[in-house]
């Protein structure tokens, strides 16, 4: 690469940017390898037919709905597996689990020493804090690469599988404003913008993406990516059907981010939870991130580009209405209804300005939330003052981002810790 000035210094700076990371992600992975026991099986050991029962034996409890006209009897669900896949809304319903889990004291699989487990490899139990051969954990909620094998060998029997979808150009779209500048596929398209990038990138995929780049599969299909397939695959190929069959075998529930509420309604009727349970404020989330400035044209090539996106997204779309009829078109109404009353009403309880608020104006460290590289337009809130004290701690745990939350329920995460530390200390 030839830099001639007045560029000179800026390719330089550049250069030496790109060193220093290098060298600063070669000396985390070194201090990861050594954070990581080796995975030592026995020649007796069965990976897959060891006893793993739930953990948290309950008694029955009956369960009346307001708005069903039955009485439902049924015992609350403590096992689940929630594949938190990225940029869906999945910060939001993990900040729900973790409460949940922290109420009734349950055991989650956390990441050793980091909040996900290896991504962007696929997941292998020995990632697992505490993991030894024949442990069992009630909750795994942390963003991995699905390995459906690996998993089960960590949960209880009866437990849940739950995901959640994104409209795939919408994702597509957001995934590449987050993870753009750790992606260099993207660092060489023109434009002065991520809206001008994304239009030059959607019309001509084929010029800018390899599918062996770094981080490239942030750009295409990110959700076949992140349930275990190959995510380059030919839309057209036999294998996509049985892709879906093998999901919708294994997934209990898949979830729409374009319908949150009425997908918190399924899963709390799925794993017989309160109302109250399912309560939320929505976290993680980009300033301006529900104005898509994709036009229609965009749109369609963003479809098209992440194909075997839209297919799942469509094949689970068919599901979700179907398991919304039998849940009751009129009961889904009056419950959706009922379940913003009660979140508006904590909003306005909880939340100092009733809404979220840029970076910079976070007044505790413990309520900012992770920023991407160079970035800082992931929002938060601030705390009320004056919170009655029934709320008090509900309304701080519903605002603490997932970094926060997982330290206070005990997860090791020195390595992100440090790797923010290195970060605010260079400003990336």
């Amino acid at each position: 690469m030839m830099c001639i000035l007045p560029q000179g210094k800026l390719c330089r700076s550049i250069w030496k940017g790109l060193a220093l990371g290098a060298l600063l992600t070669s000396f985390l992975i070194l201090l990861y390898s050594y954070a990581m026991p080796p995975l030592s099986l026995s020649s007796t050991e069965n990976p897959v037919a060891f006893s793993c029962s739930p953990a948290i034996h309950e008694s029955s409890r009956s369960t009346t709905n307001s708005t069903s006209k039955n009485t439902q009897n049924c015992t609350p669900r403590h096992n689940l597996m929630f594949l938190k896949t990225h940029k869906t809304g999945s910060s939001t319903i993990l900040n729900i689990l973790f409460r949940y889990g922290e109420k009734h004291h349950l055991r989650f699989a956390f990441p050793r020493g980091r909040n996900d487990f290896g991504y962007p490899e696929y997941f292998q139990r020995w990632q697992v804090e505490g993991y030894r051969p024949g442990v069992c954990f009630n909750m795994i909620c942390n963003h991995m690469r699905f390995q459906h094998s690996e998993v089960t060998t960590l949960l209880p029997s009866d437990a849940v599988y739950v995901t959640v979808l994104r409209d795939p150009a919408l994702l597509f779209e957001s995934s590449f404003q987050y993870f753009g500048r750790a992606v260099p596929l993207t660092w060489s398209l023109p434009g002065s913008g991520n809206e001008q990038k994304i239009n030059t990138f959607l019309r001509s995929p084929l010029s800018y993406y390899d599918p062996g780049g770094f981080n490239a599969h942030y750009l295409r299909n990110l959700l076949m990516f992140d349930l275990g397939y190959d995510n380059d695959l030919n839309a057209k190929d036999p294998m996509v059907g049985q892709v879906l069959e093998e999901l919708d075998r294994r997934f209990h529930l898949v979830m729409l981010l374009e319908y949150f509420d009425e997908s918190l309604l399924l899963l709390r009727d799925l794993m017989c939870w309160d109302m109250d349970d399912i309560l939320y404020f929505k976290l993680n989330a980009r300033k301006d991130s529900n104005n898509s400035r994709l036009n229609s044209t965009m749109y369609r090539l963003a479809q098209e580009w992440n194909a075997l996106d839209t297919l799942i997204y469509h094949y689970f779309n068919n599901t979700f209405w179907k398991r919304v009829e039998n849940y009751g078109t009129e009961r889904m109404k009056r419950d959706v209804m009922e379940l913003r009353r009660r979140n508006e009403a904590l909003k306005q309880e909880c939340i100092a300005g009733g809404g979220p608020v840029d970076a910079n104006k976070i007044k505790e460290s413990g309520l900012q939330p992770w920023q991407p590289l160079g970035e800082h337009f992931i929002v938060g809130y601030n705390l009320q003052k004056d919170i009655s004290p029934q709320h008090r701690q509900l309304c701080r745990n519903m605002l603490t981002p997932e970094i926060q939350y997982m330290s206070k329920l005990g997860a090791d995460l020195w390595l992100t810790q440090l790797w923010g530390n290195i970060r605010a200390v260079l400003k990336w």
